[in-house]
């Protein structure tokens, strides 16, 4: 059964894969490439927007007269929003069409970014970013299913690749965007920057995208299974971003993981029947997805808590500025956006396996040399583990999401790509949670705001000492995380040589 799921899958992707790439679109371009472009757009104002925000956010505490908790829930709420609803925005799209709603996406992007600018007070702010967060999940669960169904199986890591660079690239324009905003602007163009580039992207989409695949508008919505899994995830989320201000024995934190729990075993529950599924049984019997799935989420936990714990080495052990922090960190960005079509390319013509275990290997090893850094370490020491950090990563992600991407029905691109970031930006979620719990037991707690909302704080030789203690542990702990996730990619196996071996059958 799965031999003959895998070869109808392999021939329906190759068709339309090919019908994709030869069609010509605007100006006689092949509609991939338009396809792309789009996208890479999309992508490059959600990377700015997500490191401007953080570097701005003790400007607007400030001039918004607001306090700690509210800023932190600007970063969280996004977050948040962007979580929970890519599933049922991934679903909804292979309902009604993915086009219409990464179109969509960006128009609700755009508005949102319009209304934090005229935000007066800070819960007028937490408000309109869950608006973006809307926004941002609607493009996500749709980026990746587009890139997909236009490219050829043959072409697909390196269109990964190039999209991975626009991530890179801005993470690099945007620190450097936001220091000089925050100090010839208002804070108020941190988020009016995302208008021009939401307009752009609204109009390009509209006239330049189609639907390639049939929408299975006949289908029913598994609404119950929506809010189980739906409700299950933001009770988890809550309780990572508040567990160290509540106390993670608290009564409030406990619940909020006792009924996370709850939920999602009701949801697992309801999805052993025979009826209408919120995730397609045929995904999670894909071996590619499944483990691929799992590497991406372990790589998500281990490596953003890793750019936390750095930022925050810089600052609060090293005394630089913010803005001096993000450009110290930048040859991170730098080197996977160099590596990261490499990569893809790789995945093309060997498969997702070996560039993808040789990227999560080489970021363990990143992480045992971060380990090493003190007070006195050169700056070479911590180059050289940025640098390692960034091959790993470009090797690493984009063959990892060619993989899972390209072992999906056609059918199922929303739901699939939806299910891949979900997972990911929980792993994301869990790590700045995490991060947060090695700063409070190595730092005194009136500092731990501070240092994580990008204040420059000097910290006394004793405190300095636990820091970097706690920073050290947090990084063995990382590189543990990230060869477990090698181990998965492992297991994944390569999508060509699954579909190959499928086909005849």
């Amino acid at each position: 059964m799965s031999r003959e799921i895998a070869g109808q899958r392999g021939q329906e992707d190759e068709a339309a894969g090919s019908a994709a790439g030869t069609r010509a679109g605007r100006g006689g371009i092949d509609y991939k490439w338009v396809a792309l472009s789009v996208t890479t757009l999309g992508s490059a104002m959600a990377a700015i927007d997500s490191s401007i925000v953080v570097l701005g956010l003790p400007t607007i505490m400030t001039s918004l007269h607001s306090d700690l908790v509210t800023m932190i829930w600007v970063l969280m709420g996004y977050i948040l929003m962007s979580t929970v609803f890519l599933m049922l925005f991934g679903r909804l799209a292979d309902m009604f069409g993915r086009v219409r709603m990464y179109n969509m996406g960006f128009a609700v992007f755009t508005v949102g970014s319009l209304l934090c600018a005229l935000s007066g007070n800070g819960i007028q702010l937490v408000a309109f970013r869950l608006v973006q967060g809307i926004g941002g999940a609607m493009l996500m669960a749709n980026a990746m299913a587009i890139i997909t169904e236009a490219f050829p199986r043959n072409e697909r890591g390196r269109a990964m690749g190039i999209n991975a660079i626009t991530w890179a690239i801005g993470n690099i324009v945007g620190p450097v965007a936001g220091g000089l905003i925050l100090a010839f602007l208002s804070w108020q163009w941190i988020f009016l920057v995302n208008v021009p580039i939401g307009i752009v992207g609204t109009l390009w989409g509209y006239l330049a995208l189609h639907e390639i695949g049939e929408p299975r508008r006949g289908e029913r919505f598994d609404l119950l299974g929506m809010v189980l899994f739906s409700g299950g995830i933001m009770c988890l989320l809550i309780a990572l971003s508040q567990g160290i201000a509540w106390g993670w024995l608290s009564a409030p934190t406990l619940g909020l993981f006792g009924a996370f729990l709850v939920l999602e075993a009701l949801f697992a529950l309801s999805e052993r029947g025979n009826g209408v599924h919120f995730i397609d049984p045929v995904l999670l019997r894909s071996r590619v997805i499944a483990f691929g799935t799992a590497a991406a989420t372990l790589q998500s936990l281990s490596m953003f808590a890793v750019n936390f714990l750095i930022v925050f080495y810089l600052q609060a052990v090293k005394g630089e500025s913010p803005l001096t922090a993000a450009l110290w960190i930048l040859p991170l960005s730098v080197v996977q956006s160099v590596v990261g079509p490499i990569g893809g390319i790789l995945s093309d013509r060997i498969g997702a396996r070996t560039p993808a275990t040789a990227g999560l290997v080489l970021q363990a090893v990143a992480c045992v040399v971060l380990a090493q850094l003190t007070a006195t370490s050169s700056y070479a020491q911590l180059l050289g583990g940025l640098i390692l950090l960034g091959i790993g990563g470009g090797l690493f992600w984009s063959p990892n999401t060619s993989a899972v991407m390209g072992a999906a029905p056609v059918q199922r691109l929303g739901v699939a790509s939806a299910t891949l970031a979900t997972f990911r930006q929980t792993g994301m979620v869990t790590s700045f949670a995490l991060s947060l719990a090695v700063a409070a037991a190595a730092i005194p707690p009136r500092l731990v705001g501070a240092i994580f909302l990008g204040t420059s704080v000097s910290l006394g030789g004793s405190v300095m000492s636990a820091f970097t203690v706690g920073m050290t542990h947090a990084l063995v702990v990382s590189a543990v995380i990230v060869l477990l996730a090698s181990a998965m990619t492992l297991l994944a196996g390569d999508t060509a040589k699954n579909r190959s071996a499928a086909a005849p059958a």
